[in-house]
């Protein structure tokens, strides 16, 4: 016997980025063009001048999450954790599902929250601290505070999931596959609820080292607000960002039952593989086309249904053609596509789950954001993109885009109400 697939439905959102310390700001500075990009040489970041490091640009968060946690709280937890918590309490309480426990069965709650680096910098403090100081100088939550598991550990703490608490780490995929998983969970009706999405808080000298020395951040630091260009045939790399996004995904009827709004429908995803390259993407985009094909077949739609891509689109010279190549292969010519990340910079493990809530809401709202910063479109981009103003349409169905280092591929597809 054939058991029907469970619908699945969006009924919370919580987000805090370079754009804002919630949803409703950062969505409205989506759609004003605003940048989040800025200069990071200052004292905050002194080991960028330290290292002499080229890089001297960043997005980072525009609301401390130290400002919105309790102090004490706040201290125990990896920045990367405490970006999750924030945005976990904005889509618990935009869901309405009040105190933990009250309207959902614990055991039929889960969490499945992604990173792509974790605690770094609690790694690297904590390893000053054991190089100057010695063994006692070295925290007892070092461990718990690095620990890529983390976020979704202290989310599934904090509201008592006790279904599965799950912790996807692919790289920049991180954040959409999160999704992908909550989506499998809820349809195999293993749980009613599931809070998913990504958290990221990696700005940090390592990371910005490494990056410079694989060559894939921008080095524009005199134009920091317009260093992330997708598309564009002058980009010159992504920029680093950090935050979280977070959906609150239960089963309609189970939504139904309790009476929740619904702002939108998770209606499909797919996850494939490119073993090809450890950095690059595979050069025909095979393995992303394959993700997004999934995701709409999973949806039950025809590519013809998808009118609009959030592209992955991180302003790199190698994965922005390919991945429009990609889009071609699997859905043909008419989607019109955004690039988020000129806006928000490249928040890797969250950066599918933010920009998976402004896919949705996109189609809630009937309007596209713009991409900044494109002034002549890479010829070999042989599509429709969205530039200069936001784009209203009328939108029944969209595909969010994520690829990840490792060859990871994840696509996620969202239909309106």
């Amino acid at each position: 016997m054939t058991v029907p697939l469970q619908e699945v439905v969006v009924t919370g959102l919580g987000a805090t980025t370079p754009l804002g310390g919630n949803v409703a700001s950062t969505w409205e500075a989506m759609l004003s063009g605003r940048s989040g990009i800025k200069r990071i040489d200052g004292e905050e970041h002194e080991w960028v001048t330290r290292h002499e490091l080229p890089v001297k640009i960043a997005a980072p968060l525009a609301v401390s999450p130290t400002e919105v946690l309790p102090r004490v709280k706040a201290r125990r937890l990896d920045r990367c954790e405490q970006v999750a918590l924030v945005a976990a309490k904005e889509a618990w309480d935009h869901a309405g599902l009040g105190e933990p426990g009250s309207q959902v069965d614990p055991e039929r709650l889960a969490v499945v929250i992604g990173t792509g680096i974790g605690g770094a910098v609690t790694l690297l403090d904590q390893d000053d601290l054991l190089e100057t100081g010695g063994l006692r100088k070295v925290s007892p939550l070092t461990v718990p505070m690095l620990m890529p598991n983390g976020p979704a550990a202290w989310v599934g703490i904090e509201y008592g999931a006790q279904g599965a608490v799950h912790a996807p780490v692919s790289a920049c995929a991180s954040g959409a596959e999160a999704l992908a998983w909550a989506l499998r969970l809820l349809r195999a009706n293993e749980v009613d609820v599931v809070i998913a999405g990504g958290a990221e808080a990696c700005i940090t000298g390592i990371t910005v080292a490494g990056f410079v020395q694989a060559r894939t951040l921008s080095l524009r630091n005199d134009e920091p607000e317009r260093a992330s260009r997708p598309f564009d045939v002058d980009r010159d790399g992504f920029v680093l960002g950090e935050g979280s996004g977070i959906m609150i995904l239960e089963r309609a009827e189970f939504a139904a039952a309790r009476g929740a709004t619904v702002h939108g429908r998770l209606a499909g995803a797919g996850i494939t593989a490119d073993a090809h390259h450890i950095t690059g993407p595979e050069p025909e985009g095979r393995g992303q086309s394959r993700a997004i094909a999934a995701a709409v077949r999973s949806a039950g739609l025809d590519p013809s249904d998808i009118g609009h891509v959030n592209c992955h689109a991180t302003s790199t010279v190698a994965g922005d053609v390919g991945e429009t190549r990609a889009i071609r292969k699997a859905l043909g010519d008419h989607p019109v596509l955004t690039a988020p990340k000129s806006q928000l910079g490249h928040m890797v493990g969250a950066a599918g789950a933010v920009e998976s809530i402004i896919t949705l809401l996109s189609i809630k709202e009937g309007i596209v954001p713009a991409t900044l910063n494109l002034e002549k479109l890479d010829p070999g981009v042989e599509l429709d993109v969205v530039v200069g103003e936001p784009r209203k349409v009328d939108l029944q169905a969209a595909v969010c885009d994520s690829f990840g280092f490792g060859g990871h591929n994840a696509a996620v597809a969202f239909t309106k109400v």
